[in-house]
């Protein structure tokens, strides 16, 4: 229920300040107060767009629009000092809580700093106000007020992180329970006497550099979507480091997981077309052999996966041998038997 809330909260908050701001900026043209129309106009762009209104928000054009948007509303209000209004001033107290919402935490940081002292030059030396030194006051207030929150929302974020099973971006269980299910997988098939292999996922993002790292990273939610569709109930996987996911396959040997592999291995190629990423996927497998505990069986299907990067990427590849691609048939020589 608290994901729920806030994913459904922000969402609902997006949509109606940018019908709000939307109504102000109408209202501002009526009246001919251009300054505040234009800063009006800036806010209801941050909104629509904002992250919380559709998934891919985090992919082109939408972080430059952001950008574009929060410096067009700070040197609109920072401007409204010496041209009036002076009310469209008081919208300076909510804008460290925008910086914090939109900016890294570090550059928020210095970006309010920067506001603050470009504020006290204007209100103290540019601009003859009356009541400017309340002005000041009562956004110095605000700004701590603003830090404070940031601090318990860290704060918050730091003592859950250890308590969360999934991975926000791609729902992928977290890293920091692999070893622990791993070794569980291995205890139980030792037990029941049952296969169990391991596989593991990479992009080969090393072929291509003509993708930035936003366009990548839209995607993951659909790939972790796109996984938990083609796994099996009792499979489960890791997201193990950025653009890589770890597997287990309880009850499969390394055949029938090398057959799986590849089968995801083309479906996520398909899928990375689909949305005009250039880029290929590669797949390591490995089975549990005896001796094998949690942290062998990583390595194992670690070296694998490198090992199928190494020679090109576009390939599944098992601990000891390689399953061959279309592509690999294709070219081998008349006569010649492709590796099994």
């Amino acid at each position: 229920m608290p994901d729920t809330a806030e994913k459904f909260l922000p969402g609902k908050f997006s949509r109606s300040g940018f019908i709000a701001f939307g109504l102000t900026t109408g209202v501002c043209l009526f009246l001919g107060e251009m300054l505040a129309a234009v800063a009006a106009a800036a806010a209801a762009g941050l909104c629509l767009a904002g992250t919380n209104l559709r998934q891919d928000r985090q992919s082109r054009p939408w972080p430059q629009l952001r950008a574009f948007f929060l410096i067009a509303l700070t040197l609109t209000l920072i401007a409204a000092l010496w041209l009036g209004p002076w009310s469209l001033s008081h919208w300076l107290y909510a804008l460290p809580l925008v910086f914090f919402a939109m900016l890294p935490t570090y550059l928020a940081a210095t970006t309010t700093a920067l506001l603050l002292f470009l504020v006290l030059a204007g209100t103290q030396w540019a601009v003859t106000l009356p009541d400017r030194h309340q002005m000041m006051t009562a956004l110095v207030l605000t700004t701590l007020l603003s830090a404070i929150l940031v601090f318990m929302r860290e704060y918050k974020s730091r003592q859950l992180a250890p308590l969360r099973r999934t991975d926000e971006l791609t729902q992928a269980a977290s890293r920091e329970y692999l070893s622990a299910d791993l070794h569980k997988e291995i205890q139980r098939s030792e037990r029941e006497g049952t296969h169990m292999s391991v596989m593991m996922i990479g992009l080969d993002t090393h072929l291509s550099d003509t993708d930035p790292d936003e366009d990548i990273r839209a995607i993951l939610p659909r790939i972790g979507r796109y996984l938990h569709s083609q796994l099996r109930d009792f499979d489960t996987y890791y997201r193990v480091a950025d653009l890589q996911f770890l597997v287990i396959l309880p009850g499969a040997n390394t055949a029938e997981a090398a057959r799986t592999a590849e089968q995801i291995r083309q479906g996520l190629s398909t899928l990375l077309d689909a949305h005009g990423l250039k880029l290929t996927v590669s797949t390591g497998v490995t089975g549990l052999n005896i001796g094998d505990d949690a942290d062998s069986l990583q390595q194992s299907v670690a070296n694998a996966l490198r090992r199928a990067q190494q020679q090109g990427g576009n390939r599944t590849q098992t601990y000891s041998n390689p399953v061959p691609t279309d592509a690999d048939v294709a070219a081998a020589k008349p006569g010649q038997e492709a590796s099994q």
